[in-house]
């Protein structure tokens, strides 16, 4: 069966975002001083081949684990979908 995973990798709260701060900032400049503490992370996206979907959540959490993310700096989230037949 397939399904599709929805990953989100952030930054670690604790860990200084750069690029979130930089956003962060030109927000003033635009006018939209009400959006502050930006955090900027990735969205991936992929499908996999199991079957199970219990099979396929462990499979997408170990190349999060492994590859996707980084632990020491990184969190992340993911959700299953089954893909609908065709």
């Amino acid at each position: 069966m397939k399904y599709t995973a929805e990953i989100n990798v952030m930054p670690l709260k604790a860990i200084l975002d750069p690029q979130g701060k930089a956003v962060s900032g030109s927000m003033k400049n635009l006018h939209l001083p009400e959006i502050h503490d930006v955090r900027i992370g990735k969205h991936i996206s992929l499908e996999v081949e199991a079957a199970t979907k219990e099979i396929a959540t462990q499979k997408v959490d170990e190349a999060c684990r492994k590859l996707l993310a980084n632990p020491i700096m990184e969190s992340y989230e993911f959700e299953i979908l089954e893909n609908a037949a065709v």
